[in-house]
Formats: C-alpha cells, sequence, structure tokens
C-alpha cells in the first residue's frame, strides 16, 4: 500500500515538503496517545537486544542522523520500531542551513541528493528536547550527532564543537562529531589528524562519561580511515559511524541530466552501499574487538542490516530507505533480523 501511495503521490511532491508531513504524521502517534498500540505491532524481539557504549538497545537498529534534526520525532520513531535514534546534525548556534531546493529524489536509485546544510533550532533548544524524553521510562537510546556552525570558521571550530558538546552529553545517551558532511563549506577538512585531534580531544573533555563517536566519510582512502581509526583508540573513544553520505557519483541507473540538475550535496541510499561496507570492513579490521562500530549507508532491507552485522558493526543505522519504505521500515528490518536468529 505504501509503495502505491509513494509511486502515485508523494514523489509528486517537493521532497523536503515531503518529509515534513512524514514528522507531521509522525509526531501525531504519541500526540495522539497511540504510541503503546503502535508498539504492540512494531515493538522488536527481545532477543534483537544489544549491549553497545554501555547502553541496552532494544534491537540493532536505528534511525540515522539527520531525519530528526531537532528532536522533535524520538518518540514517534520509537514508536514506529527503532531501536535507537539520532537526532541532529545539532549546531551550537541555530541556521537556516542551504537556499531550497536542498533534497531531491533519484527515484530509480532508491537514492536521493541533498545539501541541507544543517538547517536546525541549535543546541540549546535541542537540548531541552531531548532532556524531556530522557525522563520517560520507556524510549529508545538517544544520540545527538553534532557539527560546525556554519557562521563560525574552520579554525575556530574546536570552540563551537565544545559548545554543542557542553550542552548535549549530559542529556544524550551518546555524542556522534559529525566532521563528514559535504554540505558545510571546510567541514570535511577537520577529519585530517591533526585538525580531528584537538576538536576530539575538546568533545572528550566536555562529554565525561557519555560516550563520543566520530562519523567519517565514505570518501576516505584508506590510509586516512586507518588514521582515524588509530586516533580514535588512541583517544579513548567509544566508537567509530561509517558512514556519512558521498560526494561520489558513480553508477546511478538515474540519467546524467537529472544528476546535473540535483547539483552538489551528499548521495545516499542504495548507491552508497557497496562502499559503505568495504569502509565499515576496514573500520573492524582496524580496531579492537569491542570497539563499537555503527554502520549506515545503503542499508534498505534485513539483508542489508545482517550483512552488517555479519562484517562487524555492533548498531546499523539507516534513513533513505525510509522515504521509499515508509512507516513499517523498521518494523520489516528487526523481524526480518529476528527470522535469521539475528
Amino acid at each position: 500500500m505504501y509503495e502505491f501511495f509513494f509511486r502515485t503521490v508523494l514523489r509528486r511532491i517537493d521532497p523536503e515538503r515531503a518529509h515534513h508531513l512524514a514528522v507531521v504524521v509522525i509526531r501525531a502517534i504519541p500526540a495522539l496517545g497511540l504510541t503503546r498500540l503502535v508498539r504492540r505491532f512494531t515493538r522488536p524481539d527481545p532477543a534483537l537486544a544489544v549491549d553497545a557504549l554501555g547502553l541496552h538497545f532494544e534491537s540493532p537498529f536505528g534511525m540515522a542522523a539527520g531525519f530528526d534534526k531537532d528532536a522533535r520525532s524520538i518518540r514517534g520513531l520509537w514508536a514506529l520500531g527503532f531501536g535507537h535514534v539520532e537526532i541532529g546534525t545539532v549546531t551550537a548556534i541555530a541556521q537556516e542551513g542551504n537556499p531550497k531546493p536542498r533534497l531531491f529524489r533519484l527515484v530509480d536509485d532508491r537514492a536521493v541528493i541533498n545539501r541541507m546544510g544543517f538547517n536546525n533550532g541549535g543546541a540549546v533548544a535541542a537540548a531541552s528536547r531531548v532532556a524531556r524524553e530522557r525522563r520517560r521510562a520507556q524510549r529508545p537510546i538517544i544520540g545527538a550527532n553534532i557539527g560546525k556552525s556554519r557562521v563560525v570558521a574552520v579554525e575556530d571550530a574546536v570552540v563551537d564543537y565544545r559548545e554543542s558538546a557542553r550542552l548535549l552529553a549530559p542529556v544524550a545517551d551518546y555524542l556522534a562529531v559529525n566532521v563528514s558532511s559535504p554540505n558545510t563549506p571546510g567541514l570535511r577538512g577537520l577529519q585530517d589528524e591533526a585538525l580531528l585531534r584537538p576538536l576530539l580531544s575538546a568533545v572528550l573533555d566536555e562529554a565525561g562519561e557519555t560516550p563520543v563517536l566520530v562519523k567519517i566519510a565514505p570518501d576516505l582512502d584508506d590510509s586516512a580511515i586507518d588514521a582515524v581509526c588509530q586516533l580514535a583508540i588512541e583517544l579513548g573513544l567509544a566508537g567509530i559511524i561509517a558512514t556519512n553520505t558521498t560526494i561520489s557519483r558513480d553508477g546511478l541507473l538515474t540519467g546524467n541530466a537529472a544528476v546535473l540538475a540535483a547539483g552538489a550535496g551528499g548521495l545516499s541510499g542504495a548507491p552508497l552501499r557497496a562502499r559503505s561496507l568495504e569502509v565499515l570492513r576496514r573500520v573492524r579490521a582496524s580496531v579492537p574487538d569491542d570497539f563499537c562500530v555503527i554502520a549506515v549507508g545503503g542499508v534498505d532491507t534485513a539483508d542489508d542490516a545482517a550483512e552488517r552485522l555479519d562484517a562487524g558493526a555492533t548498531l546499523v543505522q539507516g534513513y533513505t530507505a525510509f522515504l521509499y519504505r515508509g512507516p513499517l521500515w523498521a518494523r520489516q528490518v528487526t523481524h526480518g533480523l529476528a527470522a535469521r536468529g539475528r
């Protein structure tokens, strides 16, 4: 039914507007008191529970950063079956993001190009909402993904990230440091060891006991991936998230004219699957067995999620496939994992 609705209605609507409509529906679940009812249908099998980062995840499958930028949909996403929700990317300073249009579907590829630019209401507002959700007895694990404010120069990024960490570490279950989005000028350069070391050290100082992970790009070469892994281990990070969106446009089914018309931005969805899996395997081989590795990028089906777990992922995240599979997507993935004995 959802596939028919997507083909006949949603794909005719501007992608960002369609996203906002979806958010309205998701937020309506708890607002109308339907959380428990929906959860009866979507609750993951208890056998899927994972202990990681000193936390208990009711399943390995969660919603990646980018969907719930302002921490407004946490409870609704939990109702739909996600074991954890990573909010953000949040910046210390509220910002509108890049000019519209900035979100484009590549339907033939089950992919999306975005250049949103970290549009969000800022860390103060997000921290307040996360704190409210953390007080609930039943809730998902909540991660907070933090990035650089656009108006802040790269040379001042450490102070900017420190402020976001100061506000969000006390209320989030874990922090994810985003230095890999292609949509903020200069951000990916922060993956260079000389810049990344002081940045991560500052976030760790503010985080205290809150686990800190770093999210990396799929476009790094092997030596750069290895360097980030070694730095993460040396500094005492809790994990690595592999991967963010890609700037590559290789191997797409969508016509070149449509891809060029969409323009710059990060590509996510099915075309990212192979490269994201390669990076995951590289990371897993470079870190200790008990180091948390979260796999994201091109995850669509239960088979995809199982493939990531088999490759050594501790947890798995998705986002883009939600646009194509609809509100029962998390249930489909977790029920599929349970059927495979995962």
